[in-house]
């Protein structure tokens, strides 16, 4: 990697790999010692950059990642910003589908979550709106 170049710039927003998420807050996230304003998915392929911004954006379509991961992944966190929320059908019958288990949580419990599972070694997933 050349030096002083943003690892986030030589990805265009996606980090290979498994990594915790080491902070988050004030828009963004830490992680794989590189920051990103904004949200995330933490999949079995990498994080990616996430373009949903309020629970209200959640849909099947915006998890359509998740869902192409579902072979690798048992458990999806989905941090839905200050507070829980509850997931439509229409979000939560394609997890199902999938055989994905999933929990709704507020992004920082979701953040921490996601860091014990995958100590574990678990096959989790995890999609974190960005919180201030």
């Amino acid at each position: 990697m050349p030096r002083g170049e943003p690892l986030q710039k030589l990805y265009e927003g996606f980090v290979p790999g498994r990594f915790p998420i080491d902070a988050y807050g004030r828009g963004g996230f830490r992680f794989a010692e590189m920051s990103h304003r904004g949200s995330v998915l933490a999949l079995p392929s990498g994080i990616r950059a996430w373009d949903v911004t309020a629970p209200g954006e959640l849909t099947a379509e915006s998890l359509g990642l998740v869902l192409a991961e579902a072979a690798e992944i048992d458990f999806l966190l989905i941090g839905t910003g200050v507070a829980p929320v509850l997931l439509s059908d229409a979000i939560a019958w394609p997890l199902r589908d999938a055989r994905i288990g999933f929990d709704v949580m507020a992004t920082g419990a979701a953040a921490r979550t996601f860091n014990i599972m995958l100590g574990e070694r678990r096959r989790v997933a995890a999609a974190l709106i960005a919180v201030d």
